[in-house]
């Protein structure tokens, strides 16, 4: 489990984090949501271990990832949005990581290659962006970490490469692995992610799984719009309305809908989800 408790963190004059406490539990695919600049990808490398906490506490499995203990780094796999290019070819690439990573598979990896539709025998600096990011993808899996943490993993992708990266992640996904999605690209993933984490400057003001938010919150797609919702927003055809959901009536969630309702009802949505 990764446990995020009563945490602070900022650069230099500038706060991020405030106070803030969130867990991560195993065998999810977690969506980390918000704005630019409020720490979407500070959070991902302090549980990576390449941040320290200026107070409280960021746990993985009860270590403190900043320690840099191996038996703590070898369940851990980042791929920043601002990868570095690795020199030489993916499959040299994973086996040069493979005695950090005591469940690196070198078959596992082969097979996502060529699920990918990527050649894993050729240079990175032969490969376009949107290869390279795959070959990416395909070592993370393959390097079969418990805790896997991608930023913004579909930059790059061409459509169809979105479709297979959202079928490889949910097939390698299993009750042992934890994985967060930080995206803005959010209809990439919105069939992919649960539960929901929205983050606002120095607080979360939402962590959700989908069964809960329809609980709650009732997506109503018509005609008209609804003045008394807590968000609408026209679409072809009509509106989508927002509004509380007492009776608990099932509706479809739209996460990019959902994002625009939190933000436009921080203060409120704490208190239905508080």
């Amino acid at each position: 489990m990764i446990e995020i408790k009563n945490l602070d963190f900022g650069y230099k004059n500038q706060p991020v984090f405030k106070n803030i406490s969130l867990n991560f539990e195993k065998g999810n695919i977690y969506g980390l949501l918000g704005e630019n600049g409020v720490g979407k990808t500070t959070l991902l490398k302090l549980i990576s271990g390449l941040q320290k906490p200026t107070a409280g506490e960021c746990l993985v499995d009860e270590v403190a990832p900043f320690k840099r203990l191996p038996e703590t780094l070898q369940k851990i796999f980042f791929i920043s949005e601002d990868f570095a290019i690795p020199e030489g070819t993916p499959i040299n690439n994973l086996k040069e990581l493979a005695p950090f990573y005591p469940n690196c598979n070198e078959t596992q990896f082969m097979e996502l290659c060529k699920e990918m539709e990527v050649d894993p025998t050729r240079k990175f600096s032969e490969l376009s962006f949107g290869q390279q990011k795959k070959c990416l993808i395909a070592t993370a899996l393959a390097l079969n970490t418990d805790y896997l943490l991608l930023d913004e993993p579909t930059n790059g992708l061409d459509i169809p490469s979105k479709t297979l990266f959202r079928q490889v992640i949910a097939k390698h996904a299993n009750e042992n692995r934890t994985i967060i999605i930080s995206t803005h690209q959010v209809k990439d993933v919105e069939n992919l992610i649960d539960p929901i984490i929205i983050l606002d400057h120095d607080e979360v003001l939402l962590k959700a799984t989908f069964r809960t938010i329809t609980d709650k919150l009732y997506f109503d797609y018509g005609t008209e719009k609804d003045d008394t919702a807590l968000y609408s927003e026209m679409i072809p055809g009509g509106y989508v309305n927002v509004t509380r959901n007492p009776e608990g009536v099932d509706s479809k969630v739209s996460v990019e809908i959902l994002f625009n309702t939190v933000m436009k009802n921080k203060e409120t949505i704490k208190q239905i989800f508080g």
